[in-house]
């Protein structure tokens, strides 16, 4: 199918606008879910589905259309959030005609480039219902698998993650995620971390837990650890990105690894110590060695490689624990600076930003 279709309809881009008449599935036609809860904020039950959007402007249409398609099917309370990310093209120009045509459509423009993950904590706070749906903008999450997530819901069942089958990345990028999500498993602490994706759906109550959370780095598998235990996973397809090519670089997935790692978790600071415990073990075996020699040689260990060896290994051992204890105290220092993890610049709904 065309990208730039919408139902089966041309997007037509005019004076930097896009517009498109969008069709839209009759809620007649929807079904209620008996696992979908009755609470979130006031109290309403239904589906949020939250979308970080960065430039993908001529993909926005049908990832709209089949969003409408396989989320009537399971309730007829439902929203799209489509949160823009700053990236500067002309996504914001097409959300602005779907969130027109579809009032169902709410659409959130950010200041700058935050992140993903921070326009998702965005788009989380800012959704109605009791079910949050996220999946990326680039439609490699087939919307149509949303009903087996949001199915899997349930007592033993907080967060459900789309595990696809088979990933369509390319080899560095998947030989990328799977260390981000070694990394996660430490940050969570939980066996659910080998099979984290993007495409979740959880239980909006879980937000409560990290409404207050403040910091500039974000990673939302982490902070829904803090609200629960209960994780689950379905197997998913994973489909080829159809338009442009990933906005994440292995480089990426490696500083967002990092940033896991040494922002929730203290595993960075116990390998210090291991580290340390090791050379002062090590160094109490050289200096039995120093000592036997002398004793059996009458003389000293001879050498000045073995000198010069020996302090540069110590030396070693002692900046990385020096980097590792400075990671974590630039850390402390940006905490304290309070910096916002994203600031809202316009709504498709309201013309007050908010935080």
């Amino acid at each position: 199918m065309d990208p730039r279709r919408g139902g089966g309809r041309p997007l037509v881009k005019s004076a930097g606008a896009y517009k498109a008449p969008i069709d839209v599935a009759s809620s007649s036609a929807a079904k209620a879910l008996p696992t979908i809860p009755a609470h979130s904020r006031g109290g309403v039950g239904g589906i949020s589905v939250v979308v970080p959007v960065y430039r993908s402007a001529a993909i926005l249409p049908d990832l709209h259309a089949r969003l409408v398609e396989a989320v009537a099917t399971l309730t007829d309370e439902f929203e799209i959030l489509l949160v823009e990310d700053g990236g500067e093209d002309d996504s914001w120009a097409a959300i602005q005609m779907l969130a027109a045509q579809d009032p169902r459509v709410r659409g959130i423009r950010l200041n700058r480039n935050y992140g993903q993950h921070n326009a998702l904590l965005c788009g989380i706070r800012l959704a109605q219902f009791g079910v949050i749906v996220t999946l990326d903008d680039d439609l490699q999450n087939p919307p149509e698998e949303i009903e087996r997530l949001v199915r899997r819901l349930g007592p033993d069942a907080d967060v459900v993650y789309g595990t696809p089958q088979r990933e369509r990345h390319g080899f560095w990028r998947d030989q990328s995620s799977r260390i981000t999500k070694w990394a996660l498993q430490g940050a969570m602490g939980s066996e659910a971390a080998r099979h984290v994706s993007t495409f979740r759906a959880f239980d909006a109550r879980l937000r409560g837990a990290f409404e207050s959370y403040r910091g500039s780095s974000v990673a939302i598998d982490v902070l829904l650890t803090w609200g629960t235990t209960r994780f689950a996973h379905v197997t998913v397809r994973h489909e080829s990105r159809k338009v442009g090519r990933s906005n994440y670089t292995a480089r990426m997935l490696f500083t967002h690894a990092w940033n896991m790692i040494t922002g929730f978790s203290t595993i960075p600071l116990q390998v210090a110590s291991l580290v340390g415990f090791v050379f002062t073990a090590f160094g109490l075996a050289v200096l039995a060695y120093v000592l036997i020699s002398y004793v059996i040689n009458s003389g000293a260990v001879p050498g000045f490689a073995f000198l010069a060896s020996i302090v540069a290994i110590f030396s070693g051992a002692q900046l990385f624990a020096l980097g590792i204890i400075g990671e974590y105290i630039a850390r402390i220092h940006f905490r304290t600076m309070d910096r916002t993890a994203y600031l809202v610049r316009e709504q498709t709904d309201s013309e007050s930003p908010k935080l």
